[in-house]
């Protein structure tokens, strides 16, 4: 009998590498089946139940599709935590991560700090910080009310509180941030939309297809949208720091932006693909 490892991988390798199809076994069968790389190593993924088996044959029409296998699936890994994610919300990435660990350098691990995270999507963020220094007062903003939703659920499957608000830091700043409670000191975190419009003709289409535009864009004419919204924000909140993923292309202008809104030490960090990623502004 043909493992269901091999059934994945020979399916899909017509419409990807067979790296690719590999991973997304490996993917399945631990985070949709729960087996481990060790049970599929011996084996274990030839005896299974009608139900399993129509379940996978459902799960591989929609990765034949080309539809994201976190979709697929449901969940996502980060930080070593599972979160849900849904089309209201982006996938988080592994580069994300670096973020939150540039943060968490940053972080008090023996006093109370506030941290706000702009834009939080699935919560991975601040659930991430949240569950790294529990005395942290962790707030996360979103316009989305259906990203919200699945953030409370991640925050709860997680064990975290978090303070979950709808809010649209374009429309915020001057306005009733400034009533946010905080414990000093403050720092502002944010994956902000960031990719131009005529970047789309660059992109894979699994991306396009599938995960919410309003996350991931920007207007031509103003790619630093949301970096000026967030500068305001920390210069208004007196945040000790800003830190936000950015648009490779627009690093040193991004850089610019912080310097000339009165941010003295602006640090711009390449991820793990050497790619012009993060920035910390700090005042």
């Amino acid at each position: 009998m043909k493992s269901m490892f091999r059934q994945i991988v020979d399916t899909l390798i017509p419409t990807v590498e067979e790296r690719e199809a590999r991973a997304l076994a490996f993917v399945v069968l631990e985070d949709a089946f729960g087996l481990s790389r060790t049970d599929i190593y011996l084996g274990k993924d030839t005896a299974f139940s009608e139900d399993d088996t129509i379940r996978l044959e459902k799960i591989l029409r929609r990765l034949e599709q080309g539809e994201p296998v976190q979709y697929v699936i449901g969940t996502a890994q980060f930080c070593d935590l599972t979160f849900r994610v849904t089309p209201d919300t982006l996938i988080p990435r592994p580069e994300t991560e670096e973020l939150v660990g540039w943060v968490a350098s940053l972080l008090p691990s023996d006093a109370p700090c506030s941290v706000l995270d702009v834009g939080t999507g699935t919560g991975c963020i601040a659930i991430s910080l949240a569950k790294q220094f529990p005395r942290a007062q962790v707030t996360a903003w979103d316009i989305s009310e259906g990203a919200l939703a699945v953030a409370q659920q991640n925050a709860q499957a997680n064990g975290v509180t978090v303070d979950f608000r709808r809010a649209d830091v374009l429309e915020v700043v001057n306005e009733s941030a400034a009533s946010m409670p905080t414990h000093a000191p403050l720092y502002i975190v944010s994956n902000p939309p960031y990719i131009c419009e005529h970047e789309r003709t660059e992109m894979e289409a699994h991306v396009l297809d599938y995960e919410p535009a309003s996350a991931l864009f920007v207007p031509d004419t103003d790619p630093l949208l949301f970096y000026r919204a967030l500068a305001r924000l920390g210069q208004q909140l007196k945040a000790a720091a800003v830190l936000v993923e950015i648009n490779q292309a627009y690093g040193q202008e991004t850089v610019r932006m912080f310097q000339s809104s009165g941010y003295s030490n602006v640090e711009l960090r390449r991820d793990i693909y050497g790619k012009d990623r993060m920035i910390k502004a700090v005042r």
